[in-house]
């Protein structure tokens, strides 16, 4: 069974890959080709947890294990790791090129980016999420992290944390760029997705045992479809301009106004059947929709 060890600061993550002390206590850039085999093969024998965000850039042969998935990184691909999140290597990983950009949360505090950056979605997805990028988007990356490196470099003063801090937010919005063409160059893949969660909806609510298993959430599709919540809620808002929530809603409201106008059964019952604990967790979210109580609507016509 492999150690799991937790690395919180920036100067005991140089100290576990053999770098010299960090010229900044919260950011650093790593080579990754500079790492030796020895220290490779140590970190082989363990999961690593680390407590700030991670950026890695990687072309190598070898196998990366990140939470319960194996990832062949066999082309240019960007992972990113939210604090806490854990990962570890194959012994046989050969690293040929890469770089990683990790850094602390505390640079981030008091800046618009620390209040925004749970909204860069890509820092939970499961590891086939992966971004795969082409060199020419590479070289864009690569040229935000050196800037940043430059910066950290010099002594700090009361300017450096907004010009790191710039920097990362530019190298943020270029990855999401990156991942918007990942979007549409993969749709047939995408589009079999919404596919099969239309299929899975429908099939949800034609449970006659709905009452019992309760509302069904985000997290309960992107299980059936082995994916994560938040690729599974970029990818249907990219196709349709909703949520997962937002489709799993109108999929409620409308199910509701067939039984409201076809069925004698009160709104309670309609809201136990479709799988509500409190009928007025229906009603408002009924109303929010529709902009009628569900009583009301029941006499529209």
């Amino acid at each position: 069974m492999k150690t799991i060890v937790t690395i919180d600061s920036i100067s005991v993550l140089h100290e576990r890959l053999g770098y010299p002390k960090p010229k900044h206590p919260l950011i650093t850039l790593v080579d990754l080709t500079k790492i030796s085999p020895g220290q490779t093969k140590q970190c082989a024998d363990q999961t690593v947890s680390l407590g700030f965000y991670a950026i890695v850039c990687k072309r190598f042969e070898g196998l990366l294990t990140y939470g319960k998935n194996y990832y062949d990184f066999d082309e240019g691909t960007l992972l990113f790791t939210a604090p806490h999140q854990v990962m570890s290597v194959n012994a046989d990983l050969h690293i040929q090129a890469g770089w990683a950009l990790y850094f602390h949360p505390d640079l981030l505090y008091g800046t618009e980016l620390g209040r925004k950056i749970y909204q860069y979605s890509f820092f939970q997805y499961v590891t086939r999420e992966a971004l795969h990028i082409s060199e020419a988007e590479d070289a864009i990356l690569k040229e935000c992290v050196e800037q940043v490196k430059r910066e950290y470099s010099q002594s700090i003063d009361k300017h450096t944390q907004g010009v790191i801090v710039s920097q990362i937010d530019l190298l943020l919005h270029y990855c999401s760029r990156f991942y918007d063409r990942q979007f549409l160059t993969r749709s047939k893949q995408h589009s079999d997705l919404l596919q099969q969660f239309e299929i899975l909806l429908r099939a949800c609510f034609d449970d006659q045992n709905r009452a019992e298993s309760g509302l069904p959430s985000v997290g309960y599709f992107a299980q059936l479809l082995n994916v994560s919540p938040a690729y599974l809620t970029d990818t249907l808002h990219k196709l349709t301009g909703k949520t997962t929530q937002e489709l799993i809603h109108l999929e409620v409201i409308e199910r509701a106004k067939s039984m409201l106008w076809g069925s004698e059964k009160s709104v309670s019952e309609i809201a136990y059947d479709l799988g509500f604990e409190y009928p007025s967790h229906f009603s408002k979210l009924f109303k929010s929709r529709t902009g009628k109580a569900p009583s009301e609507f029941r006499h529209l016509n």
